[in-house]
Order: structure tokens, then sequence, then C-alpha cells
């Protein structure tokens, strides 16, 4: 089971400030400015939600790793 979303970001990141909203990824997890995600033909995912696997397939098929803005 996973944690609340602020549990999340506040062991992820240690702080509890409030984080400006990015949107939610193609998998449904909200993304938050500075979230590290890949883009790929306007859909992105965001990167600590994902596996090894699924990062390899989207580096393979061109998707760009950034920050969200």
């Amino acid at each position: 089971m996973r944690n609340h979303p602020v549990i999340e970001r506040m062991e992820q990141h240690g702080f509890l400030t409030e984080q400006q909203h990015f949107g939610n990824d193609a998998n449904g997890n909200e993304v938050f400015v500075g979230d590290v995600i890949f883009e790929f033909n306007e859909e992105f995912w965001l990167e600590d939600q994902l596996g090894y696997g699924e990062v390899q397939i989207l580096k393979t098929i061109g998707a760009e790793r950034k920050l969200a803005q």
C-alpha cells in the first residue's frame, strides 16, 4: 500500500511546504514542479514511479528526461 502523497513528498524531498502542481502523468501520478519526468509525444511519466525496464523503453523510443516546469 502506498503512503499518502504528502508523506511521499516529505520522504523524497524532506519538506512539507506546498509545491506547485504540474499535473498528473500518464499513469495518474501527481507530478509537481521540479520532479523528474520523461516526456514523449505530449505525454509524460514521473521517473520515481517507473521501473528499470520502463525507463529503458522510454529512453529507447526517444523520450526526453527533464524537470517538470
